[in-house]
């Protein structure tokens, strides 16, 4: 028998869940581990950043709405695009 070290298949990409604060935590967090460094960083300055986009009473709740459904590659590259 071969056996291949590191040649699992790749987990899917974690989708961020907006239905909860508790659920958008735990998936922003789990998709955050799927990226590298540089997309971690577009990662987390786009969801800092989510208030700039339009004025909401509830930053927290804008970022949930505007976010789910998006992976961590979505929400790098979207930043990446709005800041060239």
């Amino acid at each position: 028998m071969l056996f291949l070290a590191g040649c699992a298949p790749e987990a899917p990409p974690v989708t961020l869940d907006g239905s909860s604060p508790e659920r958008f935590a735990a998936t922003a967090a789990a998709a955050r581990e799927q990226l590298g460094p540089a997309d971690r960083l577009a990662f987390d300055q786009a969801l800092a950043s989510v208030g700039s986009r339009r004025m909401a009473a509830d930053r927290d709740k804008l970022a949930r709405t505007t976010f789910d459904g998006m992976t961590g590659a979505d929400i790098a590259e979207d930043y990446h695009r709005r800041t060239r």
